[in-house]
């Protein structure tokens, strides 16, 4: 199976992506799981698909190249 760079490889999320809120009694704060991630196929980037306010926003980050 060929993939271009942005394509995963897996079904399966290889990451979860987390906010932190913080406690009012104490000073640790609350993993609140907000989406999930998965590995580009030439490891230099993620997808992630974040849930915000019931919709489901894609974001894809990719690792920066050096200017030539």
């Amino acid at each position: 199976m060929m993939t271009t760079p942005t394509e995963t490889t897996s079904k399966r999320p290889t990451h979860s992506v987390y906010i932190l809120k913080p406690r009012a009694d104490c000073s640790e704060s609350d993993w609140i799981k907000v989406g999930s991630g998965w590995d580009h196929g030439d490891k230099d980037g993620l997808n992630l698909s974040l849930t915000v306010l019931g919709q489901n926003i894609p974001v894809i980050i990719r690792r920066n190249k050096p200017k030539a």
